[in-house]
């Protein structure tokens, strides 16, 4: 029998549970940096040295951290269902926990970027530095999408989406756009679960169960319960 197809949305609430800081973390944005200085190409331009420091320390910080009970719950989803794992998040827990079809809306903090042609990417598990350079000759920066920059891969997450028969959105208050909106690229029938401590309240989403709990604390029995009523 053919799995169903389900997709996950991940926001900054499931990492931040394995210890990784968020720009809504209460104690100020990523450690007091100012989202303008560090997170939009005009930042880039007016102090690349800034924006390396602090994209660098964002790496350090992902390779320390270690999946959570979210993160291993949710591959083991993979197993019954056909999966996607859509994530705003630039960190490669989903990939250690052992989910294998992701999408990164936002980019991912383990690969730099040629300044001069967006496909060419490269591993990266060390530092940046100012006169790094892809083959082309040009400064390599993070590959995150920052503030004021398009999301390229809005198209192949909307085009997963809509053929989702279970959606589920974990860690996330669906406030950031424009990932906030795939919820609106559901089919019509389709079940859908929201997994957050701060939901909104103007929801008239058919057919979604809202569980306010952190990732860890709803996502396993969650997994558990989709299993045994879907597979």
């Amino acid at each position: 029998m053919e799995k169903k197809k389900l997709v996950i949305l991940t926001g900054a609430g499931i990492s931040a549970e394995s210890g990784l800081k968020t720009f809504r973390d209460s104690d100020g944005l990523w450690e007091n940096y100012r989202i303008e200085d560090v997170a939009t190409p005009r930042a880039w331009l007016k102090n690349p040295q800034l924006v390396l420091d602090f994209y660098n320390q964002r790496r350090k910080d992902v390779l320390k951290a270690q999946p959570n009970a979210a993160h291993r719950a949710l591959s083991e989803l993979e197993d019954f269902f056909s999966v996607t794992v859509i994530t705003q998040n630039i960190d490669d827990l989903h990939e250690r926990a052992g989910s294998r079809h992701i999408i990164h809306l936002h980019g991912e903090i383990l690969k730099s970027r040629s300044t001069a042609n967006y496909n060419l990417l490269y591993e990266c598990f060390g530092e940046i530095k100012m006169g790094d350079k892809c083959e082309l000759g040009s400064q390599l920066r993070p590959h995150v999408v920052w503030f004021e920059e398009a999301v390229p891969m809005m198209e192949p997450a909307i085009e997963e989406v809509s053929r989702a028969e279970i959606f589920l959105v974990i860690g996330t208050s669906l406030q950031v756009y424009p990932a906030a909106g795939l919820i609106n690229y559901t089919p019509h029938g389709a079940k859908k679960f929201l997994v957050d401590p701060k939901t909104p309240e103007f929801y008239s989403v058919r057919n979604l169960e809202i569980i306010e709990e952190k990732a860890t604390v709803g996502v396993p029995p969650l997994v558990k319960r989709l299993i045994a009523e879907f597979k």
